[in-house]
């Protein structure tokens, strides 16, 4: 058998509009993110359990795992034998926490590994990409890259999908969440605007190569000033159950440096970069922004190492 993990991710990130994303993984040690188990079987069976199993659709086309199978064998042009793949959903679907990223990139590990590795990690990718582009309407790897590789990546679709690794600050700590709701992908593409000013776009150019820069020269208070988003946020802020304008003076106060929208919500970041904050920023989340039982705040860094395989 064999059992793979894959990590919940920030996408955006503020300044990275389908660009940027970084894997995240919460400080206790829980596995915040997406489990995928292939074994032997007789007949060819999908089992979903998991804290939000129950989100997922009944159809078995429309099941992610039953799309990432029925591809990777097309993509190979061979029929292999039964299997029963088991997903443990542990990332709420339509949570802006790459629930997608997270199901597809575990599922497409597993069975590679299970059935010899026939394909290499770029092939992967690619694939994993493209099964992401179908289910959101576009590909966008800002959730896929992190998700796959682990660490902060930038991620170019029009240069065949290159994708980098972006210098991270080892003191951020990203306070996340989730408010116990959904905001489809679609839903939240659909609020934005056709067309964006000259000025927006020279303007969220400037944070996004700020933030770039600052990233790799070190600059802490730099990269922190250009996390700001001018593409999504003023018009998903709707959306969300409290108004992030709200949120964020708040946890200003608290002592975050930055919060914005994680992908395409409704889940919230807050980032800290010292350690003395973090409760009270936790508390704050807590008390503001969870509506139900199935919300949850949770205290995150980045996690470097990405997808791995937990069990062959």
């Amino acid at each position: 058998m064999i059992r793979v993990y894959a990590p919940a991710s920030i996408g955006n990130i503020g300044v990275g509009f389908d660009t940027l994303g970084i894997a995240i993984t919460p400080i206790n040690g829980d596995l915040l993110g997406d489990c995928v188990s292939v074994e032997k079987s007789d007949n060819f069976i999908i089992k979903n359990i998991g804290l939000f199993y129950d989100q997922l659709p009944i159809e078995l086309e429309k099941n992610i795992v039953f799309q990432c199978w029925k591809r990777f064998c097309e993509y190979l042009c061979k029929k292999y034998p039964p299997v029963m793949i088991t997903l443990e959903k542990n990332v709420p679907v339509s949570s802006g926490l790459g629930s997608s990223a997270c199901s597809i990139v575990a599922t497409l590990i597993a069975i590679n590994h299970y059935y010899g590795c026939p394909l290499d990690n770029e092939q992967l990718f690619k694939l994993m990409g493209e099964i992401e582009g179908k289910i959101s309407g576009s590909i966008h790897l800002d959730n896929i890259a992190p998700c796959f590789l682990g660490g902060m990546r930038i991620s170019l679709v029009v240069y065949d999908n290159i994708n980098q690794l972006i210098p991270s600050f080892d003191n951020w700590i990203w306070v996340i969440a989730y408010p116990g709701i959904k905001v489809s992908t679609e839903m939240s593409r659909s609020v934005l605007p056709d067309k964006y000013s000259r000025k927006d776009c020279i303007t969220h150019s400037q944070y996004l190569s700020g933030f770039i820069h600052a990233s790799h020269t070190n600059q802490e208070s730099l990269a922190i000033k250009c996390m700001k988003d001018i593409i999504a946020e003023p018009y998903r802020d709707k959306l969300l159950p409290v108004n992030l304008s709200v949120i964020k003076k708040s946890l200003r106060e608290k002592g975050a440096v930055s919060c914005g929208i994680s992908g395409s919500g409704p889940t919230i970041f807050a980032l800290c970069n010292v350690a003395h904050v973090v409760n009270d920023v936790f508390d704050c989340l807590s008390d503001l922004y969870i509506k139900n039982n199935l919300g949850f705040v949770k205290v995150c860094v980045l996690s470097k190492l990405g997808a791995r395989i937990l069990l062959e």
